[in-house]
């Protein structure tokens, strides 16, 4: 199942791990836990955090991430690798936390990923350009040094 897909599966739009209320008898994790887990540093995981996008509990000093955290964190990186902004992750969760129902959460959702694919075409087209012009003046340099070399 590819990255999209599961973005937009029924089990990610309807995951329990996302209702505020389901936490009870899932495993809490430390900070050092899920940087480990998703090879990040706790640095980033306190800054998620500071942007509204983590919102751990509180033991004391330590804090105790649920697993509706542990999914969102996977969701964040995966929106992130896929080129999303924070801001566009967080209107999402905003979505799903909301009340709007599942028909406007899946046309916002579209909406962005139409968004998202239309600015990615357009970088592989610049990406393709660049390379065009890159071998043009890779194949000039190369037949510059070779009348160098006959000439001398």
């Amino acid at each position: 199942m590819t990255d999209l897909t599961q973005i937009l599966s029924d089990s990610f739009l309807r995951s329990n791990a996302l209702d505020p209320r389901e936490n009870h008898g899932h495993k809490l994790y430390t900070i050092s836990e899920l940087a480990k887990e998703f090879d990040i540093t706790t640095r980033a995981i306190r800054f998620y955090e500071s942007e509204g996008l983590l919102n751990p509990e509180r033991d004391g000093r330590n804090r105790l991430y649920s697993q509706r955290d542990h999914t969102r964190l996977k969701l964040i990186l995966r929106g992130k690798r896929l080129g999303f902004a924070l801001e566009e992750i967080r209107e999402m969760f905003e979505l799903y936390d909301s009340a709007t129902g599942e028909l406007a959460q899946l046309r916002h959702v579209l909406d962005k990923i139409d968004t998202r694919k239309h600015v990615l075409r357009q970088q592989m087209e610049d990406i393709q350009l660049s390379l065009h012009e890159l071998k043009e003046f890779e194949t000039q340099c190369r037949s510059r040094l070779r009348q160098m070399r006959n000439n001398h």
